[in-house]
């Protein structure tokens, strides 16, 4: 036992020794091979536990290193192992527990800094972690500075992207791709394309020296960095419309494989979005990619929700209607508050004609979420109207209090109400939006009544729409009050003495005193330039010089009309003078008196047609016994007579055979009572 004793440390000293040079030398693997044998002597070594714990860390096992610190807690306490565990457990994707952990540590070190500021971002917690992120600026000095400003510019490229928060100026030098690639994202989440376009384009440009500076980059690492930035690019395009050019970069990255499963996910969700309700099958091969594993952990919240979205969507659109159900169900138990799976809901209702059902389901939603029951009532308006109830629809429509006002909801409803012929109703509106602004402005005023140029637009369409169905009374009482606001605007008064000529002409005639007079109301018109505009229905031509004769005619151009040349007739080419033409030529061939109907078989009529044997009525012609000196016999009853032999003979091909035609129509009647369709 003693020599046992003695030869311990002995060994131990070497494993030490081993385990330091495998250190410096990244063979962690081997390193571990040696810790396990110290720990066979000495199994609560702390020093040896918490180097088979970075041994384990640096060869990925972070599960069993997780293992260690959790069966050795009276050993390994979290004031030595708290960085480690904080770091495996993030590394397993419990964001939460890590947090905790970093909470829970006695010292904040500066790499537990590091991490907190790496958790907070994973739990989209941005303000937070961007308060990190410049602590750690601020209080540190070393080379991680470069890697601590590109964690920061991503955290405000967040902030505008998901929480559409204005950046500040954080004054970072875009000296590498990665600041570059996120002030892009930080644009694009303000709206600035073209800007964000540049700022990628300069990433791409970088990306390749700032690699070839690193060791072990090879080509496959500068193509999946690129992809992310083609990814970007292709998505700026596919905001500016050009969806083409879109889709061929969003294929062309499909293409590389690249190994990153966040992007894959993102851009098949787009190209789903391009395809929309057409080429669903292409759809569905894309909608794979985002399910693979680990999507989960790569995307935001809010990226994996708008994933959601569109399968429910492409569920309704291949038909497959309790899919759909059951994505936008559960899209709802998780934001009960949010407006889409309500929507996608009464969508598949409405595809199942069940239009009763789905206005229901958006009231009830309406009812229970009021911050949201404008734009549901929205859409409850909409399906009224396919419908047919424009009326209810109107009813929903006016039911939104805070959009009654808006010019736009005032035209939509004045419109469907003249597109039911409620002129009372349209008015109506009118007034009540008209009132609206005077209280508004009446309280922001003080007592003063200026009116805005919407209160006054207001007025003028409410105006115009009583002139137009004949109720003259109330459209004067508008037409005053814009007159009164503005006493030099000549249209509103024209319209003014119009409405009371109709209504009280004395009055009319009072008004049209303040009418400007023709000789202030000089119109400076060009004649000659608009007589020669683009627009113009008469061209004057270019003039001449004019001759004696020439200047009469122009004169009584405005008494003498001239007189158009008639053009001759054609006649036609076999016209004969002598000859009186047809009085019914003018009539159709069948509608004359003489037409007798057409000659059927001109051609064949003396082709000989029958039994096989049977005699006709040429066949004594035929007969060459029967030549020109014989006496000619008394004719049998039936066949041909006999002619002379200067007389126009008929040849045999051409004589037609007797009992053709009754033969003709019976072989036509079996024809049709054994035919079975044509062509």
């Amino acid at each position: 036992k003693m020599a046992a004793a003695a030869a311990g440390p002995a060994a131990a000293a070497g494993l030490w020794s081993e385990v330091n040079r495998c250190g410096q030398n990244g063979d962690f693997a081997r390193a571990l091979k040696s810790v396990n044998k110290i720990l066979q002597i000495s199994k609560d070594d702390v020093t040896a536990l918490q180097c088979k714990v970075v041994c384990l860390i640096q060869n990925g096992n972070f599960k069993e290193a997780l293992s260690i610190i959790n069966t050795h807690t009276k050993v390994l306490t979290s004031d030595i192992i708290a960085f480690e565990k904080a770091y495996c457990e993030y590394r397993l994707n419990r964001i939460e527990s890590a947090l905790k952990t970093i909470q829970s540590a006695s010292q904040q070190t500066d790499k537990l800094k590091e991490l907190y500021g790496q958790v907070l971002y994973r739990l989209e917690r941005y303000d937070d972690c961007l308060a990190a992120y410049r602590d750690l600026i601020r209080n540190s000095q070393d080379e991680y500075e470069e890697e601590r400003k590109t964690n920061l510019s991503a955290v405000v490229a967040a902030q505008s992207t998901w929480e559409k928060v204005v950046p500040e100026d954080l004054g970072l030098r875009e000296a590498t791709y990665e600041l570059c690639y996120n002030s892009a994202c930080a644009l694009i989440g303000q709206g600035k394309l073209n800007e964000a376009m540049k700022k990628l384009q300069k990433a791409e440009a970088f990306l390749p020296f700032t690699l070839i500076c690193l060791q072990d980059v090879t080509e496959e690492d500068i193509e999946a960095e690129l992809a992310i930035i083609h990814g970007q690019m292709a998505y700026i395009m596919q905001l500016q419309g050009r969806t083409e050019d879109a889709l061929q970069l969003y294929n062309q990255i499909i293409k590389l494989k690249p190994t990153d499963v966040g992007l894959l996910a993102v851009i098949a969700n787009n190209i789903i979005t391009i395809n929309k309700d057409q080429n669903v099958f292409d759809s569905k091969k894309k909608v794979k990619l985002t399910n693979a594993e680990g999507v989960e952990h790569k995307l935001s919240k809010k990226q994996l929700q708008a994933i959601e979205f569109n399968k429910a969507l492409l569920a309704m659109y291949t038909n497959q209607a309790d899919q759909c159900r059951k994505l936008s169900a559960s899209l709802q138990s998780q934001s009960p508050e949010h407006l889409l799976p309500v929507l996608i809901q009464a969508a598949q209702l409405c595809r199942e004609k069940q239009h009763a059902k789905a206005v229901a389901l958006l009231q009830d939603f309406a009812d229970q979420h009021p911050a949201n029951a404008a734009e549901i009532k929205l859409t409850m308006a909409q399906l009224k109207i396919a419908q047919g109830s424009v009326t209810k629809a109107c009813m929903i429509l006016r039911s939104i209090e805070e959009l009654q006002h808006k010019p736009g909801m005032v035209s939509a409803l004045v419109t469907m109400y003249s597109h039911e012929e409620d002129i009372d109703s349209a008015i109506e509106v009118f007034t009540q939006a008209i009132q609206w602004y005077q209280q508004f402005q009446a309280s922001q005023t003080r007592g003063a009544n200026p009116k805005s140029p919407v209160h006054l637009s207001l007025i003028r369409e409410a105006a115009n729409f009583k002139l137009k169905h004949g109720r003259k009374k109330e459209a004067i009482s508008d037409l005053e009050e814009l007159w009164k606001q503005n006493p030099e605007d000549v249209h509103t008064l024209a319209q003014l003495i119009s409405a009371y000529s109709l209504v009280d002409p004395e009055k009319a005639k009072v008004l049209s005193k303040h009418l400007p007079s023709s000789d202030t109301m000089s119109l400076k018109v060009d004649v000659d330039a608009l007589e020669n505009s683009h627009g113009a229905t008469y061209v004057r031509k270019k003039a001449g010089k004019l001759t004696g004769d020439n200047q009469q005619k122009e004169q009584g151009q405005g008494e003498v009309k001239k007189k158009k040349k008639k053009k001759k007739g054609k006649l036609p080419k076999n016209y004969d003078p002598k000859v009186t033409p047809d009085p019914e030529r003018w009539l159709p061939m069948r509608e004359r008196s003489y037409y007798r109907g057409r000659k059927k078989g001109k051609k064949k009529e003396q082709v000989g047609k029958g039994t096989q044997g049977a005699t006709t009525a040429g066949s004594s012609e035929l007969d060459a016994s029967r030549t020109a000196s014989s006496p000619p016999t008394s004719p049998r009853p039936g066949s041909a007579t006999a002619v002379s032999a200067t007389s126009n003979v008929i040849p045999p091909r051409h004589q037609k055979p007797a009992g053709a035609a009754a033969t003709k129509k019976k072989q036509q009647q079996k024809k049709k009572k054994g035919a079975k369709g044509g062509w």
